[in-house]
């Protein structure tokens, strides 16, 4: 019998599986597909250092009202979706207040700071270096109101956290990125991001390194999960797995699996689409397109285009309106050509209302585990998270760890 079911293959999960195998436990990772297929493939592949402050819905009018009347391309949505996220939205837009989002920040911002170091080590060690690119990541303003905006954010997180940014005019800026065609008004490049060709890619390494450390990986249903007496079982195409303890790590899919359990976790489900496109020169750097509602990043499929968020239900047939919106802003910037054929991807981004992650034991079992509700910084702080995470199963604890705690629901 192992020690630890880890239930989910993407960045918080294999990263749940190593750092808990570095501390002599023994682990069986569990997904119904390989490593890295779901959200930890689909994403911008951005570790995002400067991302300190968790995102907050916004609480002015105008803004509000182009969310509502969809003048804005970075929210979609539809009647269905707010309706049955109702709860978690009024919560979450109360967290939005400014002196909540200050304090949550805090936290926040903790674990942002770690997030380079911490997949180093994994990066290193998994022999992963050529997936990265350590040149930061920026936001194009096209917008003189935008970009003066954009300044004074970024002001704020350098005196507040120590975030370093340089800022460009956009004739400026298209000296360092000669891909674009036209220049923006101006450009604020975060100096400390990094960037993945390849966060599928990435994650499988992750999950490799930890089968070749004697860790096991399984595929099977977490829907196959039982209870036994002295632990869990579970239904693999190896056979049945069982352990003493088990870690739910996934995803936008934890809330529907522990509701078999007895647990009701309120969670915002943001879906996201992204699209490949051939391009005769890559980018030296990824973008957000602040006006159009997009991330622009060089990956080994082309470039990769990645939209905002949709609030719809989790079963909502695709729709593509942010994606064309995007595709059609994105080549005024770069010279894209053809559209890579592929099937249409689209993945959803797990959020709590309060912005924080779900990091701890279960409140209704001592031999269940919570790692889940990362928002749009899964891949970011994977890596970070389960080192807390790891530490708090020896015994240790922190205020850090008590602000993630599941007991807050």
């Amino acid at each position: 019998m192992a020690e630890f079911l880890v239930l989910g293959a993407g960045m918080v999960g294999a990263s749940s599986a190593l750092a808990l195998q570095a501390r002599g436990h023994n682990v069986v990772l569990v997904d119904q597909q390989q490593a890295g297929c779901e959200t930890s493939y689909g994403n911008a592949g951005v570790i995002q250092a400067e991302a300190v402050e968790p995102y907050a819905i916004p609480r002015d009018f105008k803004t509000l009202s182009q969310f509502a009347l969809g003048l804005n391309n970075d929210v979609h949505w539809r009647l269905s979706g707010l309706t049955s996220m109702l709860p978690m939205l009024w919560s979450y837009f109360n967290h939005s207040q400014k002196r909540k989002h200050q304090r949550i920040s805090q936290t926040y911002s903790q674990l942002i700071a770690r997030s380079t170091m911490d997949h180093q080590k994994l990066i290193e060690a998994s022999n992963s270096p050529a997936l990265m690119t350590k040149k930061g990541f920026s936001i194009l303003y096209r917008d003189e109101k935008g970009f003066e905006s954009g300044v004074i954010e970024a002001n704020h997180l350098h005196q507040e956290y120590g975030v370093s940014s340089n800022v460009f005019s956009g004739q400026q800026y298209c000296e360092q990125e000669p891909a674009l065609l036209s220049a923006p008004t101006g450009v604020v490049h975060f100096t400390d991001s990094w960037s993945c060709s390849s966060p599928g890619d990435l994650t499988k390494a992750y999950c490799r390194l930890f089968v070749e450390r004697g860790g096991r990986f399984c595929q099977g249903n977490a829907n196959s999960l039982k209870e036994l007496n002295n632990g869990w079982a579970i239904e693999t195409e190896d056979g049945t797995v069982q352990a003493e303890q088990v870690v739910v790590a996934l995803g936008p899919w934890s809330p529907e699996f522990l509701k078999t359990f007895g647990y009701d976790i309120p969670m915002i489900y943001k879906r996201g689409y992204h699209a490949h496109f051939v391009s005769s020169e890559p980018l030296n750097r990824p973008f957000l397109d602040a006006s159009n509602g997009f991330v622009a990043s060089s990956m080994k499929d082309g470039i990769r285009l990645t939209t905002g968020a949709s609030l719809v239900k989790r079963n909502a047939p695709i729709e593509t309106s942010q994606l064309d919106h995007a595709s059609r802003a994105l080549a005024e910037l770069l010279p894209i050509e053809e559209r890579v054929k592929e099937p249409q991807w689209f993945g959803t981004r797990p959020c709590m209302p309060d912005m924080l992650p779900v990091v701890g034991q279960a409140p209704k079992h001592k031999n269940m585990w919570f790692h889940f509700g990362h928002g749009h910084q899964g891949f970011t702080l994977g890596p970070t998270t389960s080192e807390l995470f790891a530490e708090l199963v020896e015994g240790r604890s922190n205020s850090l760890l008590e602000a993630l705690s599941p007991t807050r629901f």
